[in-house]
C-alpha cells in the first residue's frame, strides 16, 4: 500500500480514516509522521513520505503527531488476514513475544532463523522485530503515562523498557516530549489507580455490535464472563498475572476498562481485547466482496460491518468448542461452568460477578474423566485435546500455522470439520474459515435459497473467499437467536 504513492496521496488529502494503520505519512518539512486521517491541513505532496509501519517512520527519524496520534491507529488488517511468516510474526510481536522472549524466542516459535525473520520484516515493514517491539513499547508507555498516576520508573518497566534512561530517550524521540510533559498535557483527564485503566479502542467503521457482543454475551461462561450494565466483562489470563476487562460498544470506539494485577500485561491485554472483537478488520473490503453476491447483498446493506467474535485464549476456546458439540448453548455454558468451578483459579472482582479464570491445560490435565457428564466418546475427545495442549503438541497461538494446526486438530478423536473450522475461525482467527455443516448455516441457506448441502454450499461460497468467516456471521444473523442481538 505505502508504495502506491498516488493512492496514498489521495487518502491523505481526503483524510480517509479507512486507511489508518495501512500506512503512515511522514512530513519532511516538520519531521513528524501522521495517520492518513490526521485533521491538520494536508502537507504539500513533495513533502510527503510514506511508510508501512510506525516503527519504520520512527527509524527514519520522524516523531509521532500530537494531534492524530498515529501510534494509536487500528492495526493493519493484513496481519489478521495473512497466514505467511510476516503475518504470523506480526501477531506474535503484538502479543509481546519479543519483549518476553526476545527475537530468538520469536524465531523459535516460527521455526525460522533470526536472520530470515529480520530480512522479511525489513523488506515488508521497513523495520525489524526489535524496532517493531520498541514502537509498541512506546505506545504502551504513553498509555500508562497519560491514563494513570503510576510513578515514571514503574511505567518504564511496566512498558517493557530495560532502564529508565532508555524509556526517557524513547519517549522523547517518538513523541517529541519528555514523559513528565506528556503527563502534564493529559492532566485534565482523571487518572486511574495503579493497575486500573480506562482506554478507547479504535476501529475502522462501520462496526455492527449486535452479533459481536451478542455472541459473547449469549455464550458467556458464568464466573468467567458476564454481561453487566451494557458491557461485556471477563477475566483474562495474562503472561505476568491476570486481569478483568470491561468492554462497552460506543458509536466511534470501544470503551475499555482494564484492571490488571501486573501493569507489564497492559500491551498484551489490549492486543487480546482487539483480537477478541476483531477490531483491526477492514469492513469495507469484506462487505464490498460479500455484497457482490445478490443473496448476501441485502444482509450486508441492512447491518454492515459485522465482525467475527473471537477469543482471548485459544486453548480455552478449543475446550469450549468440544463442550459445545451437539448440545445447546445453555448446556455448553453449564458444562464449562462446572469445569471452572472445579479447576479454575479464583479471582476478586469488586465491580461485578466474575469469580474465576478459565482453567489452563495444566489444571485441566488433572481432571477425572469420570466426573464429566458426557458419553464415553466425548470424554475421550476432551481428555485427548487437553493432553495435547498440556504437552505442547498443538500450537493454537496467534502465530500458529493455520493449515498445520487444522491438520493436528483433525487427527484428534472426535474432531470433525465443524469443530476444526470453528476453532480456526474463532481461535486461530482465519478470516476464511467456513462451517457448512453448522445447523444455523444450513437453516439460513435454505431460507435464503442457497444450496443447503455442505458440498454444494461450499462450492457456492468459493466466491466469498477470503472472507467466508464473515459470510458466516451474516448467515447466522438471519436466525432468531440470542447470539444475534445485544442483551436487553
Amino acid at each position: 500500500m505505502h508504495e502506491d504513492v498516488a493512492r496514498c496521496v489521495r487518502a491523505v488529502q481526503s483524510k480517509d480514516a479507512r486507511f489508518d494503520g495501512w500506512f503512515f505519512t511522514a512530513v519532511i518539512s516538520t519531521g513528524i509522521y501522521c495517520r492518513p486521517s490526521c485533521p491538520v491541513v494536508p502537507p504539500k505532496v513533495e513533502n510527503m513520505r510514506f511508510y508501512p509501519s510506525a516503527a519504520a517512520a520512527q527509524q527514519a527519524g520522524f516523531r509521532a503527531c500530537k494531534r492524530c496520534r498515529p501510534d494509536a491507529s487500528p492495526g493493519s488488517p493484513q496481519w489478521n488476514e495473512r497466514a505467511d511468516l510476516v503475518g504470523r510474526a506480526m501477531r506474535l510481536i503484538a502479543d509481546g513475544v519479543v519483549d518476553r522472549e526476545g527475537v530468538p524466542g520469536l524465531a523459535a516459535r516460527l521455526g525460522y532463523s533470526v536472520r530470515q525473520i529480520q530480512r522479511q520484516l525489513l523488506a515488508e515493514l521497513g523495520a525489524g522485530p526489535l524496532a517493531l517491539a520498541r514502537a509498541q513499547r512506546a505506545q504502551t508507555a504513553r498509555l500508562l503515562i497519560e491514563t494513570t498516576s503510576v510513578p515514571m520508573s514503574d511505567v518504564a518497566f511496566a512498558a517493557g523498557f530495560a532502564s529508565v534512561r532508555t524509556f526517557n530517550d524513547t519517549v522523547r524521540e517518538v513523541f517529541g516530549l519528555v514523559p513528565t510533559e506528556l503527563r502534564a498535557r493529559a492532566s485534565k483527564r482523571q487518572p486511574a489507580a495503579a493497575g486500573s485503566l480506562a482506554l478507547r479502542l479504535p476501529f475502522r467503521a462501520p462496526l455492527c455490535p449486535d452479533n459481536l457482543f451478542g455472541h459473547l454475551a449469549a455464550t458467556a461462561v458464568p464466573g468467567v464472563e458476564e454481561w453487566r450494565d451494557g458491557a461485556y466483562r471477563r477475566t483474562l489470563r495474562l503472561p505476568h498475572g491476570h486481569g478483568v476487562v470491561t468492554l462497552r460498544p460506543q458509536p466511534e470506539y470501544i470503551d475499555c476498562r482494564l484492571t490488571l494485577t501486573d501493569l507489564r500485561d497492559l500491551s498484551a491485554a489490549i492486543t487480546r481485547c482487539r483480537w477478541l472483537l476483531d477490531l483491526d478488520a477492514d469492513p469495507v473490503a469484506v462487505d464490498d466482496l460479500l455484497r457482490a453476491d445478490p443473496v448476501l447483498a441485502p444482509l450486508v446493506e441492512k447491518e454492515p460491518g459485522r465482525r467475527v467474535p473471537r477469543t482471548v485464549d485459544a486453548a480455552e476456546f478449543a475446550v469450549r468448542a468440544v463442550l459445545g458439540q451437539q448440545v445447546s448453548t445453555a448446556a455448553a455454558r453449564t458444562h464449562a461452568a462446572r469445569l471452572v468451578t472445579a479447576h479454575g483459579e479464583p479471582v476478586d472482582d469488586p465491580a461485578g460477578g466474575l469469580t474465576h479464570l478459565f482453567p489452563d491445560a495444566a489444571a485441566l490435565a488433572e481432571l477425572d474423566p469420570e466426573t464429566l457428564a458426557f458419553p464415553q466418546s466425548r470424554r475421550k475427545t476432551i481428555t485427548t485435546l487437553i493432553g495435547a495442549l498440556a504437552a505442547g503438541g498443538i500450537d493454537l497461538s496467534v502465530g500458529s500455522d493455520w493449515h498445520r494446526t487444522r491438520a493436528q486438530l483433525a487427527e484428534l478423536p472426535g474432531f470433525g470439520p465443524w469443530t476444526v473450522e470453528t476453532v480456526a475461525m474463532r481461535a486461530l482467527g482465519d478470516p476464511d474459515a467456513f462451517v457448512p455443516t453448522d445447523l444455523g448455516i444450513r437453516y439460513a441457506a435454505r431460507t435464503l435459497g442457497l444450496p443447503s448441502t455442505p458440498a454444494a454450499l461450499t462450492h457456492h461460497a468459493a466466491a466469498w473467499r477470503p472472507w467466508r468467516a464473515y459470510a458466516v456471521q451474516y448467515l447466522w444473523a438471519t436466525g432468531d437467536h440470542a447470539i444475534n442481538r445485544l442483551p436487553a
